[in-house]
């Protein structure tokens, strides 16, 4: 595996020791960050191909950091850390912007196993991206939405979404027609089951409806398939 960047925001130095320990055995270079606010700087300097965030930070907590990054457009998987086992806590991480989350304590062989999974999604994405694949640009009515550059416009006007959002506008998108149900969703946008959690799909829909329907109660591009889940209009 070639070299990954990585980040760790964590307060506790015994928990930065025993990451920086495996993610070095994992071939990362690795950053830290004990607060909010320096671990934010750092992020925004980049390249990384991972942030692992504590949730409870001093400063700004992880939750704002990670709306911070993502308000900026930064794509960086984020690994989410949280002592709370709250299941809401673990849905505004998601809805943050976070690609997982691990729940304090956990152990290494779960933490390697997620790590692992994200760089595998990452690799994949890039895969699927690069210039081997003709560029693949979607257009339905007045959204157009440019799978290579991550960008969607609206009349030619970008709209800013998250990477979340991105993905599952862009699964949707590209298989007009095709319902999905949320735990399949869950599955293909987060990476795994995130079994549960399936509401998190919902909250997703209804920001995305907000950014790129022209009349949220009737929407145009995003329909919800009653008894099922959502699907993109194969008619437009």
């Amino acid at each position: 595996m070639p070299s990954k960047k990585v980040l760790v925001v964590e307060d506790d130095p015994d928990i930065v020791n025993l990451l920086s320990i495996h993610l070095h055995d994992l071939n990362c270079e690795i950053a830290t960050a004990n607060d909010g606010n320096t671990g934010l700087d750092l992020a925004l300097k980049g390249p990384l191909d991972l942030i692992v965030l504590d949730l409870m930070l001093p400063g700004i907590d992880g939750l704002e950091v990670c709306r911070r990054l993502r308000a900026k457009e930064v794509t960086t998987p984020v690994l989410m850390l949280t002592a709370k086992s709250e299941e809401i806590d673990k849905v505004l991480g998601l809805e943050m912007g976070a690609d997982d989350y691990l729940t304090k304590p956990f152990g290494v062989r779960e933490f390697i196993a997620r790590v692992k999974a994200i760089f595998r999604r990452q690799e994949l994405w890039t895969a699927r991206s690069d210039h081997k694949r003709p560029k693949q640009v979607l257009r339905y009515g007045e959204l157009s939405l440019d799978i290579d550059k991550r960008r969607a416009t609206i009349q030619d006007k970008r709209v800013e979404l998250s990477p979340k959002e991105f993905d599952l506008l862009s699964l949707l998108a590209s298989n007009p027609g095709k319902s999905y149900d949320r735990s399949r969703i869950l599955d293909l946008v987060w990476g795994y089951e995130f079994e549960g959690y399936e509401h998190t799909v919902n909250s997703h829909i209804n920001r995305l409806r907000s950014k790129i329907e022209p009349d949220i109660a009737s929407p145009t591009y995003i329909l919800t398939t009653w008894g099922v889940g959502y699907r993109f209009n194969e008619e437009l």
